[in-house]
């Protein structure tokens, strides 16, 4: 049981690690479809954008009981394979290839309902919707004795509408970026987040008007063959940027070095800083307009043994300045894949992670 308003803090810290594990399996398996286009991989692709919205969610149940967000911290950013921390039985993750296989061994493990009724597990937990309760109960618990949510956080959450945009085959009422001050905030945050990945026992829907399936229930449409797989490009399983030849590991470099700057920005999003939407946009523009296109270009890549190169989500070590680390990695691939220059030009000339002038 979760008795202290420390322990509280520390276990939405592990939901925040848990949050951010799942997310680059689920983008390596969504780029190993050959077509972007495909519904697998669209679905995949509403998974990640609400996971997304977990972790800020999550970051924010944090900051409003006076814990500080720390995207930094050695330990939160895995290498993979690695396991998804405290889940009971172990649970494997690892960065593979879209197939059924994976989608009943491991995503629908990660999303699955616990059984109706059961009780809020914490430390070890078989399913996050009853780690979450007992994250709830916690909460209801603690704020029952006394004073729990610290005035003025809200300048450390990530909150508002223009900061967060479902996409396709996501509801905008299934969830939103919630401002957590008080205990009905708290819960409502909670709600978001349990409801949307597994949904009320065996509930579907995430949202009340019944457009958006919950995560299981999307998985299940893959599992079961109602949504075909699709052409899967053949990916190596749990890669290394360091087994590439030198002309593709500097993308593959420069694709890791991409997902480790979306942790330096959400950091200054968790801060009181001015200009929150720039940051956003950032982060946008991150994943869907540098990370992305490396992701894709890096699938192309023969590399000779009947397998394609990908990202391989490795963390990489930005530096005290992560701006210039990226323009230097940019430089180099720009100047050796002249295709890509386009693609990296805004880490080349500074304003993907600085504020505008």
């Amino acid at each position: 049981m979760i008795t202290t308003t420390e322990d509280l803090r520390d276990h939405l810290a592990v939901a925040m690690e848990v949050e951010l594990s799942t997310i680059p399996p689920y983008l390596y398996a969504m780029y190993s479809v050959a077509d972007p286009g495909a519904e697998s991989a669209m679905l995949v692709r509403s998974i990640v954008a609400e996971e997304m919205l977990h972790l800020a969610l999550a970051a924010n149940l944090l900051a409003a009981i006076g814990g500080q967000p720390d995207f930094l911290r050695a330990d939160l950013q895995p290498a993979y394979p690695c396991r998804l921390a405290h889940h009971e039985p172990e649970l494997p993750l690892h960065l593979a290839p879209m197939s059924v296989e994976l989608v009943r061994s491991t995503f629908l493990t990660i999303e699955r309902p616990g059984p109706h009724g059961a009780p809020p597990e914490d430390d070890r937990y078989h399913s996050l919707g009853r780690f979450y309760g007992a994250i709830e109960a916690a909460f209801e618990r603690l704020a029952a004795d006394g004073p729990l949510f610290v005035p003025g956080s809200e300048g450390h959450q990530l909150s508002g509408g223009p900061f967060y945009r479902p996409v396709d085959l996501d509801a905008e009422d299934s969830g939103v970026l919630v401002t957590v001050t008080d205990l009905a905030t708290a819960r409502e945050a909670i709600e978001i987040i349990v409801h949307q990945g597994e949904g009320l026992g065996e509930h579907r829907w995430a949202d009340p008007a019944h457009q958006e399936l919950t995560h299981y229930a999307k998985l299940r449409r893959i599992a079961d063959g109602t949504v075909p797989v699709g052409e899967v490009l053949p990916v190596r399983t749990d890669p290394r940027a360091a087994d590439y030849p030198a002309d593709v590991r500097r993308i593959a470099v420069l694709a890791n070095a991409s997902y480790r700057a979306l942790f330096h920005v959400l950091d200054d999003l968790y801060r009181p800083i001015e200009d929150k939407g720039f940051h956003v946009r950032a982060l946008y523009h991150l994943m869907k307009d540098v990370l992305a296109p490396l992701a894709r270009h890096l699938t192309a890549i023969d590399l000779g043994d009947g397998t394609v190169a990908s990202a391989t989500f490795e963390p990489v070590d930005l530096g005290p300045d992560p701006a210039r680390s990226l323009r230097e990695l940019a430089i180099e691939v720009a100047d050796a894949e002249p295709s890509l220059a386009g693609t990296v030009s805004h880490l080349i000339d500074g304003t993907a992670l600085g504020p505008m002038p």
